[in-house]
């Protein structure tokens, strides 16, 4: 956490010095209609807006402090439930934190490269890249600053995938593993957890490779927990607020969920939404090397069913609501109808 902060205030610093202060960062954004937070647009189908940042981003944060194996572990492990209370109001902190300098540094970068945007002129190949193209550029004359921006995006990283990947390997063990094989020594034991989570481990850095075509990496990883977590969430809704539901409605709704889920999502990444949803505000290239300049727009569309335009286009936020409503609502009928 420390080394996270202390990289992004190191961003920050640098960058706010070069743009010529926060004050000119801030009227630059505002110029840009980069701080058009309020807009209050109901049409699902528009990737950020208040409703889908508020009412999506509720069911996504839900299934992750909610549901989730990895924190719901994390909680579990604390001494008291004092404790472990205490531990998520740090986390959220330190949360508020991040996002709160994560913003402020995309203003810095808008700022910086709003008259030579180098997604927009070829210079880099993908949106991603812009956090690093830009700490290279602010930092170019200070040799090891650089690494101090990886240290930082390393730490975020491998805190997550390794909680995740150890969840995986005990939730496995125990629910399959431990009941097909009662007796297994505490030696053996081990090393089935150990390979398991190698086993997890290939196919998380497979899933990442994976992602690098499903968009940017807070889009991908936002779909894919939406896509698991949002019926996950609906099946623990189920069990707390419902309480007459039955196995049947249980097992039948987290299905009906997941279908849903990976529905839209699959249906999205194929038939991508159109531009005029998804393509981001406009940035110019006219302070570009001309020579480094390529021609960037709108993916173009080849025939696309109808539903394409609607079912399909739905934000990724909504996703994880979608999952989980729809193992609700199913999971009640089915219930109610056994």
């Amino acid at each position: 956490m420390v080394v996270m902060i202390v990289g992004f205030l190191t961003v920050l610093i640098q960058g706010s010095t070069h743009a010529g202060g926060f004050h000119n960062v801030l009227q630059q954004s505002t110029n840009g209609s980069r701080l058009h937070i309020f807009d209050f647009d109901v049409d699902p189908l528009r990737r950020h807006t208040f409703w889908t940042i508020t009412v999506g981003g509720t069911f996504t944060w839900l299934g992750i402090y909610g549901v989730n194996q990895s924190t719901i572990q994390r909680c579990i492990s604390c001494k008291t439930e004092k404790h472990a209370k205490l531990a998520l109001y740090f986390n959220l902190l330190g949360l508020w934190i991040i996002l709160v300098c994560a913003v402020f540094c995309g203003l810095i970068m808008y700022s910086h490269f709003k008259d030579c945007d180098p997604w927009t002129s070829g210079i880099i190949s993908a949106p991603d890249q812009l956090m690093p193209y830009f700490v290279m550029e602010i930092f170019a004359t200070m040799p090891g600053l650089p690494g101090l921006f990886v240290a930082c995006a390393f730490s975020g990283t491998l805190s997550t995938v390794a909680a995740s990947i150890n969840a995986l390997a005990t939730v496995t063990f125990e629910d399959f593993v431990k009941s097909c094989f009662p007796h297994l020594s505490d030696k053996l034991s081990t090393w089935i957890s150990k390979g398991l989570c190698l086993l997890f481990g290939v196919m998380c850095t497979s899933m990442a490779v994976a992602a690098s075509v499903m968009g940017g990496v807070v889009q991908a990883s936002l779909s894919i927990h939406g896509m698991c977590g949002g019926p996950m969430l609906g099946l623990f809704s189920l069990g707390i607020v419902f309480p007459f539901v039955n196995w049947k409605g249980a097992l039948g709704g987290l299905l009906t969920g997941i279908t849903l889920s990976f529905w839209v999502a699959i249906g999205a990444f194929i038939y991508p939404a159109p531009a005029s949803k998804t393509w981001p505000l406009p940035l110019s290239t006219d302070q570009c090397i001309k020579s480094n300049v390529t021609a960037t727009g709108p993916p173009v569309l080849s025939s696309r069913p109808g539903i394409a335009d609607t079912w399909y286009s739905i934000s990724y936020l909504y996703y994880s609501a979608v999952g989980c409503l729809g193992c609700i609502a199913a999971g009640v009928i089915i219930s109610l109808i056994t």
